[in-house]
């Protein structure tokens, strides 16, 4: 994690906060004191981690937290008054959110930070994977577009069309998506 967000009221709080992120070495830090000043910075900025001290001056900071987590920015940090823990974890749970109750002390905050490292590198690694397959199913549809088109102007098969494509990429020291997009060039217009 390189950059985080700390939202809170407290001066303690913040302090205590920012003394573990730089322990954590998370060197980007950043302090607002209100959901609304997080929501518009959270517009402009992307950060790795989201703690939210609750209550904060304009709201619980549940809502917020809630938000965040289901957009799968950041990983969210949301520390509660313990007589509320049982109920706002609950409620955040099934968005991701992590919710520790407070007092806290720098073990268990410990503990909550190398959690939510862990989620995010997880998450990370699913969502580079993603962008592979979606890559994968974009080049396999514009072969396969490709193929269509020589199936129609060449009168070939689907397995000769197929061949043509994968010899002129191995000829030419090229990918099946680089001849395919030729060919969509050479017969689309």
């Amino acid at each position: 994690m390189d950059s985080a967000l700390i939202i809170s009221n407290a001066d303690k709080g913040t302090a205590f906060f920012s003394e573990q992120l730089n322990t954590a070495a998370i060197n980007r830090i950043s302090v607002l004191s209100s959901c609304s000043e997080a929501r518009r910075s959270l517009l402009e900025h992307d950060y790795d981690l989201v703690i939210i001290n609750a209550p904060l001056k304009d709201e619980t900071g549940e809502a917020l937290a809630r938000s965040i987590a289901s957009k799968g920015l950041a990983q969210v940090i949301l520390l509660v008054k313990n007589e509320f823990f049982d109920e706002i974890s609950a409620i955040c749970e099934e968005d991701g959110v992590l919710v520790v109750s407070r007092p806290i002390n720098r073990a268990i905050f410990w503990s909550a930070l190398q959690f939510a490292k862990s989620a995010r590198n997880r998450i990370r690694r699913v969502q580079t994977e993603n962008e592979r397959l979606k890559q994968k199913i974009e080049d396999i549809r514009i072969v396969d577009r490709a193929k269509c088109l020589l199936i129609s102007h060449m009168k070939l098969s689907e397995q000769e069309a197929h061949r043509v494509i994968e010899k002129q990429a191995m000829d030419m020291r090229s990918t099946k998506r680089a001849i395919a997009e030729e060919i969509l060039k050479t017969y689309e217009n």
